[in-house]
């Protein structure tokens, strides 16, 4: 049997346990085929191209990173960020990514309860109510499930706070060795002639590269984990709905890429005029005031502000579309859980919970594209380090263009 694009569209939405028919409002069929067909189809073609330009990306950085083996023994820096942080931190990412495991089934719960609390502590008239061999009347049982609802948000919070101070001490103790081996390595003869410019590279470059070392592979685990949890949580709630917080999800996909690898290009400008101001600034200090000429500061000065307000306005602009999207997305929720729940089809508590769930949604997302932008400038300070420290040039490392979450 042939099925057409509509047929195909109807027949998922009568599998949900939905049915759309020509009483339904006009406006609603083409949120529905957005939702449960070309959504799904974008996300699914994404996937495919990412994995695919990942996979490729990954060959040549390894056919790259053996061709830097001699480079990098001789700074004493493994070849990449993510190999030094292993090496010197394996014991403590490893705790942490085990940390971030844990704290999903708590997350699952503070998004579980709520529903609970509305569907069955509220509007519920089936009471009193025996659980786990206990009568509870409305108001006991209403009151018992905020508590858990309450002890919930508590461990959760607490896993947070002490998550990230973790975090911090392992991103920290890092920062310290990695300034040390370059601080080493400059005392030993590595570095340019002018040898003032180890000030920006110690103190300003190297900066985050600590801060990244915390969140190299805890991040991912959590916030993915996280992003997953929630995802999770509203398709168990609703399909349609769980299909219509995703249907935006390849614009995201395929914009930030290509906005972010502008900023890589001018983030690498950037580093370079710094350290060379830091260069002319060096000398300068070591000359007579007489023989000092401020037009070399002064442009180098111009033409950082130049970089760094070309740098805002991508991100911004990186921003903008991010908060864009995510305010978007509760419009198919209103618009296709509200006739949902007018229908039938849905309970106003698994509505509330997956518009709660929502909120916390875009978090993870917003983490995960962040991340995946410093892992990019760390790695490119990172290259810039073992540039910096040796008289060799160091090949570049080609990173697929699509890659989303570092």
């Amino acid at each position: 049997m042939n099925l057409g694009y509509h047929e195909i569209v109807h027949l998922i939405t009568h599998l949900l346990g939905v049915h759309f028919n020509a009483g339904s409002p006009g406006w609603l069929h083409p949120l529905v085929h957005l939702t449960l067909f070309w959504g799904p189809l974008a996300v699914s073609l994404c996937s495919v191209v990412f994995v695919i330009r990942w996979l490729r990306g990954y060959h040549r950085r390894r056919t790259l990173q053996q061709s830097r083996e001699a480079f990098t023994d001789s700074t004493g820096l493994v070849g990449s960020p993510y190999a030094y942080i292993l090496k010197n931190s394996k014991l403590d990412q490893a705790a942490l990514v085990v940390l971030g495991l844990l704290a999903m089934p708590i997350l699952y719960l503070t998004l579980e309860l709520p529903k609970l609390i509305i569907n069955d502590a509220i509007d519920s008239g089936h009471f009193p109510l025996q659980e786990f061999g206990f009568d509870f009347s409305q108001e006991l049982y209403l009151f018992t499930l905020s508590g858990f609802f309450l002890l919930a948000i508590l461990v959760n919070g607490g896993m947070k706070f002490w998550i990230n101070l973790y975090k911090g001490r392992v991103g920290e103790r890092l920062l310290r060795r990695l300034r040390l081996v370059i601080y080493r390595r400059w005392r030993s003869g590595a570095g340019s002639e002018r040898r003032s410019e180890i000030i920006p590279v110690v103190t300003q470059e190297v900066e985050p590269i600590g801060g990244f070392a915390a969140d190299a592979f805890a991040l991912p685990v959590f916030q993915g984990g996280t992003f997953l949890t929630i995802t999770v949580f509203m398709f168990v709630q609703d399909a349609i709905l769980g299909a219509a917080a995703l249907a935006l999800l390849p614009v995201q996909l395929v914009i930030i890429p290509k906005l972010q690898a502008k900023v890589n290009r001018l983030s690498r400008e950037r580093v370079a005029e710094i350290r060379s101001l830091g260069g002319e600034l060096g000398e300068q200090s070591a000359n007579s005031f007489q023989s000092i000429k401020s037009r070399p500061v002064a442009m180098s000065l111009q033409r950082v502000e130049s970089i760094r307000l070309k740098i805002y306005r991508v991100k911004f602009f990186m921003k903008a579309i991010n908060n864009f999207l995510s305010a978007l997305t509760p419009f198919f929720f209103y618009a296709i859980g509200g006739y949902l729940v007018i229908e039938g089809n849905l309970s106003l508590g698994a509505l509330v919970a997956v518009l709660a769930a929502y909120k916390d949604f875009s978090a993870p997302l917003k983490e995960l594209f962040r991340y995946y932008q410093i892992s990019e400038d760390v790695r490119i300070r990172y290259n810039e380090v073992i540039r910096y420290l040796s008289s060799e040039k160091a090949p570049e490392v080609a990173v697929p263009k699509t890659a989303t979450s570092g």
